[in-house]
Formats: structure tokens, C-alpha cells, sequence
């Protein structure tokens, strides 16, 4: 798929184990798992899907998935995935760490940032050597300050390498460029950025957490994990009402099947139509 002057890669970087009761907030286990079935210990299956963004002057990657530095009782916890890995999914669309220019993460949570650091000769260094990594300055500072309640999603050692290589660039805006721009919203956590790819023609949302899951469309499908709920109520209202209307593709991080779909109209509320399970 091409939006303006860049083509579009999904780029599949794991897959990780949540409980699901968290996942869906309010929302019964008999209703939520139909769709996202659990496992003994009430896991449900995320995805840690990202995006590629190519031009011919840039390689723009979205989010850096989970990363390698776990040790086993996480690993556990967290059901992580080894058999994918985003190295190797960059190297089997063609590309290599060395060649990203840019990523953007949609904020600091652990599993959207914990590819953006590796750890080489016992140092924690930026796993792409050549990019500048862009977020929002208020999610920066809440994730260099969190409450009790989140401390344990914002892992220094994901980003504070980055500033320290002087590589991180704090947002205060909504635009990248002719085709990127931001949609800053506060109901996950402060200062999330989505990402919006258009040429005014065709538009891509790369929802982030807003919607983890294809599920998640439905209104009252909303994350335990969310500090301000009701402010995640108001922005679904937003955006989907948005995305329906101009006919926008929503693109999921965390869904395990579905990478992208389009919205309709049903008797039940906003659902989804078309569904893409890569967007190549």
C-alpha cells in the first residue's frame, strides 16, 4: 500500500500474553472472549505489530514492539514470542537496523518501546544506530515521572539511552510532514501520539492503544490499563466518528489476526468491514 510518497510495511516484532481481564476492563469474560480466548492463566494473545513507512529520503519505523531484553520470570509473565523478532522481520521485508532514519513511538509503554534499546558489551545503546526517535514531551515527562499506578509500564531503560545519546526529540506539535502528522490524545496515558499517514486521499490511522484490538471498536471495550477511561470513551467517540466518515483504514498494533480494517455502520453500533491482514 502507498499513501503519498511512502510505501507501507507491516513489520511483525512478536507475540505477548496479557491478562485478559485488564485487557477489556468492565467487559464479562463471556462476551470478550468469543473473540480473544484466554489461556489457563487468563492471558489473551496481543500481538506487537509496527509499521514501516519507506520513501525514497527515509525509513520511518512506528513503535519498536517488546525488544530482547527479558529476563525468563518476565518472559513467563508475559508470554513473550521468540520465534519473531523485529530484526527479523525488517530483514524479511529487505531492510536492516542500519537503515531506519526515523521512529516515531506513539508513547513509552514497554511494548511499544522495548525494541528501541538493546544491550551490547553490557551497554544499553539504541538498536538503531542511524535514526532519530520522536515522542511527545508530555508523555516523556509523565514517563520520567509516572504514578504508582503505571511505574511499572514505563521502563527507563527503553528511552533514557536514547537521551543520553541525544537522539530523542520531544513533540509539542502535530506534523511530521506533507503525509504524517499526530493525533495526541490522554485517556491510555498523557500525551499518547496516533499516527495519521494521508495524502488526502487515503488515510491510515495507526491507532496504537486507543484500539488494541479490532474488539476494541465497540464503545464500551476499554482497557483496566487506561488512567483516564472516560477520557478513552470520549476519544473513541472522536475518532471513529472521523475514520467512518472519511473512510479511513485503522491500523492495530496488538490485534493478533487483523493488521488493519475499515468501519461501518451495523444494528449493533460501529463495527468493522474490509479487513486487511498485512498491508503490503
Amino acid at each position: 500500500m502507498k499513501i503519498g510518497k511512502y510505501q507501507l510495511h507491516t513489520i511483525h516484532s512478536g507475540y505477548i500474553g496479557l491478562d485478559g481481564g485488564a485487557m477489556f476492563g468492565i467487559i464479562p469474560k463471556p462476551l470478550w472472549e468469543k473473540n480473544n480466548p484466554a489461556d489457563e492463566v487468563n492471558r489473551v494473545t496481543l500481538s506487537t505489530r509496527n509499521l514501516l513507512l519507506v520513501s525514497d529520503s527515509r525509513k520511518i519505523l512506528i513503535d519498536t514492539g517488546m525488544g530482547t531484553k527479558w529476563d525468563e520470570k518476565s518472559r513467563n509473565i508475559y508470554r513473550i514470542d521468540d520465534n519473531l523478532s523485529l530484526e527479523k522481520s525488517l530483514s524479511q521485508k529487505g531492510f536492516t537496523v542500519d537503515q531506519i532514519t526515523d521512529v516515531i513511538l506513539t508513547h513509552l509503554h514497554f511494548d511499544h518501546t522495548g525494541g528501541s534499546t538493546k544491550i551490547e558489551n553490557d551497554k544499553l545503546i539504541p538498536t538503531f544506530p542511524n535514526a532519530k526517535f520522536y515522542v511527545q514531551k508530555q508523555n516523556f515527562e509523565w514517563a520520567m515521572n509516572p504514578s504508582d499506578r503505571d511505574r511499572g509500564s514505563y521502563l527507563k531503560e527503553n528511552f533514557e539511552p536514547l537521551v543520553k545519546e541525544g537522539v530523542l526529540n520531544l513533540l509539542t506539535n502535530n506534523e511530521f510532514d506533507e503525509n504524517i502528522s499526530f493525533e495526541v490524545i490522554n485517556g491510555h496515558t498523557f500525551g499518547q501520539q496516533m499516527v495519521k499517514i494521508s495524502d488526502g486521499t487515503n488515510t491510515v490511522l495507526y491507532c496504537a492503544d486507543l484500539l488494541p484490538f479490532v474488539s476494541h471498536i465497540r464503545l464500551p471495550y476499554i482497557m483496566a490499563y487506561d488512567l483516564q477511561p472516560l477520557v478513552t470513551l470520549s476519544e473513541k467517540k472522536k475518532y471513529l466518528k472521523q475514520a467512518l466518515e472519511e473512510n479511513w483504514i485503522l491500523y492495530f498494533g496488538h490485534d493478533p489476526e487483523y493488521a488493519a480494517v475499515t468501519i461501518k455502520h451495523s444494528d449493533k453500533g460501529i463495527t468493522h468491514d474490509k479487513v486487511f491482514f498485512d498491508l503490503i
